[in-house]
C-alpha cells in the first residue's frame, strides 16, 4: 500500500458526509444497504453515498436500478477447506483491498457502512488502514464471516434480531424499502388483491419461495390447489421464474379460488393482499412480516447453516409465525394447519397483533442517524 492509503486527511471537505457502503450478492444483502443509502440522502440533502460490490452479485443490476453509484472490486471467496483457492487467497485479498482503498479516497469517504457478503472484508481492512469509522448491519440471526470479521473494530454494530452474536451488537431491526416499513395492509387490502387478480373480499392466503422458487413448496401446493374451492379462502401461489405449476398434460394448473404467478415485482403488494403467507425464512421476509403486521407460516430454506430457522425464531416465539421444516410442509400439512388458520380470523388478529408488536418499521432512518454520527466523530 501507498502512504496515502494509509492517512484519512480530506479536509477540503470535513463538513460533509460521504458515505460507501459494502455488500452484495444476493437481495438480502442489496435490499438493506439501498435502504440506508436512501434513508441517509433523506436525512441529510448533502450528502454523497456510493456502493462497493462485485461483478458476480445481483448488485450489479440492483443498485444502479435504484439511483445509487456502484463500483466494483474482485470477488474473494473465504474457503471453507484446503484448496487451490486458499492458496490463492493472500494475494487476491490484497489486490481486492487496494481495489476498495482506491475507492474509499476517490470518494474521499468519511463513514463505510457494510451489510455482508463477500465484498465487506476488504472493505472494511482498508477502511481500517485509513481510520475511517466502520458501521455494521447484520440481517441474520447467525452472522456472516466478513462481519464477524469487521465487527471486530467497527465503531457502531447493529442486528436486525436480538441476540445476534457479534461484538458490541446492540439490536435496530432490518432497514427496509420505504413502501413496505409504511404500508398500511387494511387500507391497501382490496386494491392490493384486484392487482393480482384475485377477490377483493375473500381471505387469502400467500404461499411463495421467493424470486428464484421453492420446488418442494410448489409441490406441496399443487397438490392441494383442487380442493381449495369452497374451502372459504383462496390462494394465491407465487412459483418463482421458469417454476410455473402445470398439469401432467403441461397445461398450466388451474382450480376454483386458485391463481398462480410467477413472480410480483414489490412484495408490499402480497403483504397487503395476504391474510397469511408462506415463505421461506430469510432474514427480509421475517423482518417484513413482523414489520407489517402479516401472520406467516415458515418454512426455512433445508440447506446453508441454518440460519433461516434462526432468523424465525424470536417471532415465533412472540406468537406471530409457525414454523415448519421444509421436508414436513407436506400437502397434510397444509390441510391441516394452512387451511383451518387462514379461515380462522380471530386467531390471524392475534397473530397479526404479536408481529405488529415485535416488527420495526424505522431501522433504516435509525441506521442513517448511527452512520452520520460515525462519519461527524
Amino acid at each position: 500500500m501507498t502512504s496515502t492509503e494509509d492517512s484519512h486527511q480530506h479536509p477540503q471537505r470535513a463538513g460533509s458526509a460521504r458515505v460507501v457502503l459494502a455488500g452484495g450478492g444476493t437481495a438480502g444483502h442489496i435490499s438493506p444497504l439501498l435502504a440506508i443509502a436512501h434513508a441517509v440522502q433523506e436525512a441529510r440533502a448533502d450528502a454523497s453515498v456510493c456502493a462497493v460490490g462485485t461483478a458476480s452479485g445481483m448488485e450489479t443490476r440492483l443498485v444502479p436500478e435504484a439511483g445509487v453509484p456502484l463500483e466494483l472490486i474482485e470477488r474473494v471467496p473465504l474457503p471453507r477447506r484446503p484448496s487451490a483457492d486458499l492458496l490463492r487467497l493472500p494475494r487476491r485479498m490484497a489486490t481486492a483491498v487496494q481495489q476498495a482503498g482506491c475507492i474509499l479516497d476517490s470518494q474521499q469517504a468519511t463513514v463505510v457502512v457494510g451489510v455482508g457478503g463477500y465484498v465487506c472484508t476488504p472493505v472494511y481492512l482498508a477502511a481500517a488502514r485509513r481510520r475511517i469509522p466502520v458501521v455494521i448491519h447484520e440481517a441474520n440471526a447467525r452472522p456472516g464471516l466478513a462481519n464477524r470479521v469487521g465487527a471486530r473494530f467497527a465503531t457502531v454494530v447493529a442486528t436486525a434480531f436480538p441476540d445476534t452474536p457479534l461484538r458490541g451488537a446492540h439490536t435496530v431491526g432490518m432497514p427496509m424499502r420505504r413502501e413496505i416499513a409504511t404500508l398500511d395492509r387494511a387500507a391497501q387490502r382490496a386494491s392490493a388483491r384486484t392487482a393480482l387478480g384475485l377477490e377483493p373480499d375473500l381471505p387469502t392466503v400467500v404461499v411463495t419461495g421467493g424470486s428464484s422458487g421453492a420446488q418442494s413448496m410448489n409441490r406441496t401446493v399443487a397438490a392441494v390447489a383442487r380442493e381449495i374451492g369452497g374451502s372459504g379462502y383462496q390462494l394465491l401461489h407465487v412459483t418463482g421464474r421458469t417454476k410455473e405449476v402445470r398439469t401432467p398434460d403441461g397445461e398450466l394448473l388451474r382450480a376454483e379460488n386458485y391463481v398462480q404467478t410467477e413472480f410480483v415485482d414489490g412484495m408490499e403488494t402480497v403483504y397487503a393482499a395476504a391474510d397469511l403467507l408462506v415463505a421461506r425464512a430469510g432474514a427480509a421476509t421475517v423482518c417484513e412480516v413482523a414489520a407489517v403486521g402479516l401472520p406467516a407460516v415458515f418454512v426455512p430454506l433445508p440447506i446453508g447453516n441454518g440460519e433461516q430457522a434462526l432468523n424465525a425464531r424470536s417471532l415465533v416465539a412472540a406468537g406471530g409465525a409457525e414454523l415448519v421444516p421444509d421436508a414436513e410442509f407436506t400437502p397434510e400439512f397444509y390441510r391441516q394447519t394452512v387451511t383451518p388458520l387462514v379461515t380462522d380470523a380471530a386467531r390471524l388478529e392475534r397473530m397479526a397483533r404479536a408481529c405488529a408488536a415485535h416488527g420495526v418499521r424505522d431501522a433504516a432512518q435509525v441506521m442513517a442517524r448511527l452512520t452520520l454520527d460515525a462519519a461527524r466523530a
